[in-house]
């Protein structure tokens, strides 16, 4: 019984880890189809990188992601913090700028 307990703690690590990683993939691997696929001009003008920078930012933490580090590594950490921070602020600065519901 008491050898139990720690093969039960792997297998729940196990698999919280999976979890984190496909949603460390879904949210990189998102944030990466949408910055490749807006104008190059657009992110100038809401004052963030410029478009090839997102795109290597965000494919390089990707990347590392699926090398291995894993989700919980400090560049899977990154990567998910890159993501976010794309699909929570300059996506939607550019959705305002297309939109014309911008304050710029």
């Amino acid at each position: 019984m008491a050898n139990a307990a720690p093969i039960f703690a792997f297998e729940v690590r196990y698999v919280i880890e999976l979890i984190l990683l496909v949603f460390a993939l879904i949210i990189q691997g998102v944030a990466l189809v949408h910055a490749i696929t807006q104008r190059s001009d657009a992110f100038p003008a809401i004052g963030t990188l410029p478009k090839g920078g997102w795109i290597a930012i965000l494919a390089v933490c990707l990347v590392l992601t699926l090398l291995g580090f894993g989700p919980i590594s400090l560049f899977g950490l990154i990567g998910i913090a890159a993501g976010l921070i794309y699909l929570l602020d300059v996506r939607v600065g550019l959705r305002d700028l297309s939109d014309g519901k911008g304050f710029w």
